[in-house]
């Protein structure tokens, strides 16, 4: 993948560092350093979403033309926790008091979920998305789409026993089975295609939102840090306990446009799979995890929290956009909606 267009002052340095391979400028540091400090912005911020998306990829697939020795840079670690606080600065705010009682996890997760007031996405692309509605809602999925599983599967690693096997048991699932063909983020790749859409990984950053890297910020920052492993499980959760229904209105939406069930394989695999995974998710893996480490419980649920929130937030950008008339693409023309 190549290295995406920047998108303010910082982003534009790092491309240029990352591709000259001489180590972080002073001049960019500083840049890191002048971002605004109000937690307010920082989730939608173009320059500053994308800078850390960029440091983030470092781990996962990295970029034409950049040296894999970047990953673990001592000053480009340092710029990116700068990001980081700031990025947790504005989830916490956007979030706020995520409460904790005494009842099981898995019970505390529903309750949660059910006092979510965010828009519901998936009943206006059932009902009312256009196909340009609709290739502009998979420009932006496409970012964690076409690295589905991947940014939880970090968390692997910092578990143990049941916790552990039954993160695997749904991993395995989002990969395919073993059959390359299954994985979730092919068949999203697919249905970009039956859309025309480019499916390159990557290929569509440049269009992208900043939502749409701040959501998938937030599960890479939960999935590469084990202080927040419980996050990341608690996200994970959210993700399966919340995906079945809106896949099925997803798929719907697809159908009412003359798609058939080639195109709609992706989100008729996650109407069965997610509910299957829903109890593995909250009893098993979250239950088993708070059964052994209580302190975490807390973790678990901004985790969820976030998961929602972040959701809220791409739902909001692009119904929005799309209600003024408007592209919810980045530096595109405006959309008849």
């Amino acid at each position: 993948m190549r290295l995406p267009e920047p998108r303010g002052p910082l982003s534009d340095a790092l491309a240029a560092d990352l591709a000259a391979g001489a180590g972080l400028a002073a001049t960019t540091i500083a840049r890191a350093e002048r971002l605004p400090t109000d937690p307010g912005g920082a989730l939608t911020d173009d320059d500053l979403q994308l800078s850390l998306a960029v440091c983030y990829e470092l781990h996962y697939r990295g970029f034409d033309g950049v040296s894999e020795d970047w990953e673990w840079d001592p000053a480009l670690l340092q710029l990116r926790a700068g990001l980081e606080r700031r990025h947790l600065a504005a989830l916490r705010e956007l979030i706020g008091q995520v409460p904790v009682s005494t009842e099981p996890i898995d019970q505390q997760l529903t309750a949660l979920i059910a006092a979510d007031d965010g828009p519901s996405l998936s009943s206006f692309m059932a009902k009312n998305g256009t196909l340009e509605q609709w290739r502009e809602y998979l420009t932006l999925r496409s970012v964690y789409h076409l690295k589905e599983a991947d940014p939880h599967t970090f968390a692997i690693p910092r578990l143990s026993g049941r916790t552990k096997a039954a993160m695997v048991e749904i991993q395995a699932d989002e990969y395919g089975g073993g059959s390359a063909e299954r994985m979730h983020s092919e068949l999203f790749a697919g249905l970009m295609r039956d859309l025309d859409l480019d499916a390159g990984y990557g290929a569509l950053w440049d269009e992208a939102p900043a939502v749409a890297f701040a959501s998938v910020n937030t599960m890479s920052l939960f999935g590469l840090h084990r202080r927040w492993r419980g996050a990341a499980l608690g996200h994970l959760a959210t993700v399966e306990m919340t995906s079945s229904e809106p896949s099925r209105r997803y798929s719907a939406g697809l159908r009412r446009l003359g798609f058939d069930g080639r195109t709609t394989v992706f989100y008729d695999e996650h109407v069965e799979a997610d509910a299957v995974h829903e109890q593995i998710a909250s009893v098993d893996m979250c239950g088993s995890l708070v059964a052994g480490e209580p302190g975490l419980t807390g973790d678990v649920l901004f985790g969820a929290a976030a998961s929602l929130a972040m959701d809220g937030l791409a739902a909001t950008h692009l119904l929005g956009a799309w209600k003024a008339g408007r592209s919810a693409l980045h530096r595109q023309d405006a959309l008849a909606a």
